[in-house]
């Protein structure tokens, strides 16, 4: 059932947001060359302590994870794309990292991801990446009050179309309040007009991810970690929205 919030509630979520703003500009920066996965891990763990706010990944248990979570964060790190469990793992020069994170403070959860390069860059890394934040973009410029929830997924599916990657729709966007994941489920590819009509309340989390060569992704060993089939990079973007009647506000803007 999708929730829709009151501009009360959607005001009581911005310290959420705020939080897991800094949070991510943090690891962000602190990820470099010699940096170990499980460093990032514990910086994220200190900052929730000392902010008072709750993890949503440690305890969390899905039917398609193969245990509960663990960590805090996740770091998926060149083929990963998507749920990578922190492990010992030092960066190197040159390793495409996408982190994502949610986190509860005051009752309120809010959800976001990044793509980053560590060292030197590598031209088709910052353009997989670069196509996330445009899509990411687009999609969130696509959830007004009259459009479809089918539009925004159009808005990020045609991006990804238009520089080459094809969209795995299995994981998306999805709604976010009170828990991390409710409804509605926002594929990264569909058709315009189509899908719920968009309503003032509404709270998303937007989310494209795309690989370079493929949509097709298998499960690591470690029992949640998704990587590409083919050895392919991936890049990871994501923003929580809140819909009001004058457009989209991002609760996770870094500014």
């Amino acid at each position: 059932m999708i929730e829709l919030k009151t501009p009360t509630e959607v005001q009581e979520m911005r310290p959420a947001g705020a939080f897991v703003a800094s949070v991510l500009s943090a690891l962000k920066e602190k990820a470099a060359v010699g940096v170990n996965l499980l460093e990032l891990d514990e910086l994220a763990h200190k900052m929730i302590r000392d902010a008072g706010a709750s993890s949503c990944y440690i305890d969390y248990h899905p039917s398609f994870g193969a245990s509960p979570f663990g960590k805090v964060l996740c770091t998926s790190v060149n083929d990963a794309v998507l749920h990578g469990l922190p492990f010992d793992y030092v960066l190197a020069d040159g390793d495409l990292l996408s982190v994502d994170f949610a986190a509860e403070l005051n009752g309120w959860v809010t959800d976001s991801a990044l793509s980053t390069i560590v060292g030197t860059p590598r031209p088709e890394d910052l353009r997989v990446i670069e196509a996330t934040e445009v899509a990411l973009k687009a999609g969130i410029e696509s959830a007004v009050v009259g459009n479809k929830l089918g539009d925004v997924s159009w808005a990020i599916g045609e991006v990804a179309h238009q520089y080459g990657y094809k969209v795995n729709t299995d994981f998306g966007g999805h709604g976010v309040g009170r828990t991390m994941h409710g409804d509605p489920h926002i594929p990264n590819d569909g058709r315009a007009g189509r899908g719920l009509k968009i309503k003032p309340g509404l709270v998303v989390a937007i989310e494209p991810w795309f690989l370079i060569a493929t949509d097709e992704i298998y499960t690591d060993p470690d029992g949640w970690t998704l990587r590409s089939t083919d050895g392919s990079r991936g890049a990871h973007s994501e923003h929580t929205i809140a819909v009001t009647p004058t457009g989209p506000v991002i609760l996770t803007d870094r500014g």
